[in-house]
């Protein structure tokens, strides 16, 4: 994990989350809205820490065995070092722990490094959405993880 402490969301990291959303993406989210998913009995969020400080988020909605990610951000610093692959890790295990037949994502077509990770964790294309993003406009690449589940 590269010096990586992954732990669970709190309204403690939520400023330095806003911050760090707002340097990884175009229309990030309000701290309201981070702190919304400390209450939604359908979220799981992990935050990477290093040294005690946050350096990136990672977060999705579970529902009937379905687990949506909707947020993977690390700060411009610390990536490429291991902690989107942690935090992204952590989400897996949770939705395993809690027998979820499969994880998906959106990410943006354009987004090398990101789909390269998506990939190595086990995650295939499964389809695209035209023009999902704005600012700049682009195309999101569906991805999805299925798990085995075992008969009973």
């Amino acid at each position: 994990m590269c010096g990586f402490e992954i732990v669970p969301m709190k309204e403690e990291h939520l400023d330095a989350l806003v911050r760090i959303d707002a340097l990884c993406f175009s229309e990030p989210w309000t701290r309201d809205g981070l702190r919304a998913e400390l209450s939604s009995d359908t979220a799981c969020y992990a935050v990477a820490l290093l040294d005690g400080n946050p350096v990136g988020c990672a977060g999705m909605q579970c529902v009937c065995g379905e687990c949506y990610i909707d947020k993977v951000c690390v700060h411009p610093e610390n990536r490429r070092k291991g902690a989107a692959q942690a935090l992204v890790r952590s989400l897996m295990e949770y939705a395993v722990k809690n027998n979820a037949a499969f994880i998906t994502l959106e990410v943006r077509q354009g987004n090398a490094p990101a789909v390269a990770l998506y990939q190595k964790l086990g995650f295939a294309p499964v389809g695209v959405r035209k023009k999902f993003y704005a600012h700049p406009a682009e195309d999101a690449v569906l991805m999805t993880k299925y798990f085995k589940q075992e008969n009973k």
